[in-house]
């Protein structure tokens, strides 16, 4: 009997595969045959225990040299439990394992499965117990019932065993028994990679690969089937994103030239400092794509506080003046507000065209700006709505309100799409549809990306970077408060903002909570924004004027508290991560995060970049309650020993999933990217970007190779996507 690729799962392995199917929700034989194992064990040997943590993973292939079995009292039933103690020996050394049973049955059926002399394969958490490592209840695979059998199983066994990632109820033991039965019925292995791009990069056939990743003999196949089958997904990724940007530059667009004596002009001549050398480049970059008659679809990455929005704003006077409509999109109302005041202050009188001002006297050049968002009232909400129509707001700032299908513009020109990785390809979708030709797009993240990371997740963007920062900002210093060994250090940090609040200054204090959530199942008790205002206001910041702000307050709330943060009406505002991104209060110089810990450092690094905005120097302490040896608190220290963005970036990518920094959950389910990471695999990045670019300008429709055909069009019509778009 032979299967192909596509076969249904469930014709090859009956009830087991059933169960896989539900587990997994693979469907086909290919599905399965793409589960790549995650480690391998080498028979009979252990691992370097001395460099292993507790908690960490460890199996291995050994004898059974010795198994007894004891019984105890359980606490929670009081009943009789049993317990059995079993020594394997590895060739390299023996491991203890304990095995808990609470039933008479099974701790008999145990006790005869674990006899002594039995070999056997176990994997389990490390757990370090009275002076000695062990494993607790490992899953385990017995070979043979009697020595001669044993011998001969453990003959048999291959150098390098895999160990796949486990899914729900079913056990790595299933699944290499299943994908076994797989490989020795499957006949027609597709081919991704055209042969040229084969052959260039001395790759083995997909077949040859998929047999060496699931069964090497040893760590030579190994790594050709890993380097093969990792090329294969950078590859058809970067295929996915070729054909994209191949896509985008067929597409028309309206352009939008420089125009002398303008708003933008205007609007330059005024600005009360000058440019860095930074805002110029990305500046002219950005306004030769704006004339050009293909829509502009560029990223635009940048340190906290390095100009971006300055950058936006040009760009978006350029289209003005051209007689089109800027929109920009902003992620919560706080940031929409934040921006439209911004704005608004920046441009002075250029920002009452229309209006009574412009009558009486104002710049002849002016626009109009709009906010849009959902809590606004009817009327101010159909004035806003009437003005970008009618096109007589040229800029128009707001939320996810602005993807509504009543929202129409008069002629949408450009699309500022800000912290794209809140935002669905589904939503700058909706809001770039409603321009009649496509619009120039420019989004915006102040979350430095690593190069790869860039060409992976925004690889259909070109990509801008501002790493210089505007004069005159304040140097900021960070600094770790331990309070698990250095309690009183917490009752300084209330000090350090009384301090600087007696020179004029203000403060952020950053909360994990609001208030009415349930404590954390996995720690202490957090500071809770709701609990900690008030007791601040009467207890060590007694005196001061103390506000609250988070995202459950009704948006008239949040706008007042944050008008009176910023012009200097509260000295302490309290609050979650609502203050993030994009809120800009030059006088603030002092922030103090309470829990720091449960926040991740990029995270850390965009909250610290509220204060220094001024020229005064700030202060920044991450206060944590992390052992010291723990990793929580490297991340906090390296996130005090930099500021540089893209460093902390790295770090923080390094210490997450690789699943979770393309937007997408690797739980041992289907992903796009198995093998390659997108932080250290930048060599096949980069080569598989210019051999997908230069394959498809020789194939535009792939047809060449209907298996790369195939497999691209799973990739951009599935749901795995959804990790090139929302990033």
């Amino acid at each position: 009997m032979k299967v192909s690729w596509e076969s249904a799962l469930t014709t090859i392995g009956g009830k087991k595969a059933a169960d896989v199917v539900k587990e997994t929700g693979y469907e086909t034989v290919g599905d399965l045959l793409g589960h790549y194992p995650r480690s391998y064990v080498e028979k009979g040997r252990l691992s370097d225990l001395g460099q292993l943590q507790e908690g960490d993973m460890l199996s291995l292939v050994g004898e059974i040299v010795s198994s007894a079995q004891k019984t105890y009292q359980d606490r929670r039933t009081r009943k009789t439990a049993y317990r059995q103690e079993v020594l394997v020996k590895a060739e390299d050394g023996t491991l203890r394992m304990t095995f808990f049973d609470r039933a008479h049955h099974t701790a008999r059926w145990r006790a005869e499965q674990l006899a002594a002399g039995k070999i056997g394969m176990f994997s389990g958490k490390l757990k370090w117990f009275n002076g000695h490592w062990e494993l607790n209840n490992p899953n385990s695979r017995m070979y043979g019932d009697d020595a001669d059998d044993a011998a001969d199983a453990f003959a048999k066994m291959p150098e390098l065993i895999p160990i796949y990632p486990v899914t729900g109820k079913v056990d790595s033991w299933q699944l290499e028994e299943l994908i076994g039965l797989a490989l020795e019925l499957v006949d027609d292995i597709p081919d991704t990679l055209p042969a040229a791009v084969r052959a260039e990069r001395e790759l083995l056939s997909a077949d040859q690969a998929l047999r060496w990743i699931h069964r090497p003999d040893n760590h030579g196949e190994l790594g050709a089937a890993r380097k093969r089958l990792k090329y294969d997904e950078a590859f058809t990724t970067q295929m996915v994103l070729a054909r994209r940007r191949a896509n985008h530059r067929a597409e028309p667009a309206v352009p939008r030239p420089l125009r002398t004596d303008g708003i933008l002009d205007a609007f330059d001549t005024r600005l009360p400092f000058t440019l860095t050398a930074g805002q110029e480049r990305v500046g002219d970059e950005v306004a030769d794509e704006l004339a050009s008659d293909h829509p502009m679809h560029r990223l635009l990455q940048g340190e906290v506080g390095s100009g971006k929005t300055l950058v936006a704003l040009r760009a978006m006077l350029q289209v003005v003046d051209a007689g089109g409509q800027a929109a920009l999109l902003a992620p919560t109302e706080v940031l929409a507000q934040q921006h439209f005041r911004s704005m608004a202050s920046m441009l002075g009188d250029l920002a009452e065209g229309g209006t009574l001002g412009s009558l009486l006297g104002g710049a002849e050049q002016a626009t109009r700006l709009a906010l849009l968002t959902g809590s606004m009232s009817t009327a101010a909400r159909r004035q806003a709505m009437l003005d970008a129509a009618s096109g007589e707001a040229g800029i128009v700032i707001g939320t996810h309100a602005l993807l509504e299908e009543k929202v129409q513009f008069f002629d949408l020109g450009l699309v500022v799409v800000d912290e794209q990785h809140r935002f669905g390809v589904e939503q700058r979708a909706a809001l770039t549809g409603k321009a009649g030709t496509p619009p120039h797009v420019l989004v915006m993240t102040a979350t430095p990306i690593p190069r790869t990371v860039a060409m992976t997740v925004f690889g259909d963007l070109d990509t801008s970077t501002l790493s210089e920062l505007p004069a005159g900002r304040g140097e900021v210093q960070t600094s770790v408060v331990p309070v698990q060994v250095q309690p009183a250090w917490l009752d300084r940090a209330w000090s350090r903002i009384r301090e600087e609040v007696a020179q004029g200054r203000q403060a952020y204090v950053v909360c994990a909570r609001i208030g009415d959530e349930p404590p954390p199942e996995d720690g202490p008790d957090l500071f809770a924004v709701e609990d900690l205002a008030p007791d601040l206001a009467s207890g060590p910041l007694a005196g001061l004027r103390v506000e609250m702000l988070h995202g459950r307050m009704t948006p008239e709330d949040k706008d007042r508290v944050m008008q009176s943060f910023a012009s200097g009406l509260v000295d302490v505002l309290v609050s979650t991560t609502v203050i993030e991104v994009g809120v800009d209060v030059p006088n603030s110089t002092v922030m103090v995060i309470l829990d720091a810990e449960r926040f991740g450092v990029s995270q850390l690094h965009q909250l610290r970049g509220r204060i220094g905005r001024g020229g005064h120097s700030g202060l920044c302490l991450l206060v944590t309650s992390a052992a010291p040896d723990s990793p929580s608190m490297e991340r906090l220290t390296a996130v005090a020993g930099t500021r540089d963005g893209f460093e902390l970036s790295r770090i923080d990518l390094e210490q997450r999933r690789e699943g979770n920094v393309l937007g997408v959950e690797q739980s041992g389910r289907r992903s796009a990217l198995r093998l390659l990471s997108v932080l250290t695999d930048e060599d096949v990045i980069v080569a598989a970007r210019e051999a997908a670019t230069a394959y498809l300008a020789s194939d535009p429709d792939l047809d060449g190779t209907p298996a790369l055909k195939r497999a691209v069009e799973i990739l951009e019509f599935s749901e795995r996507a959804e990790f090139l778009d929302k990033g």
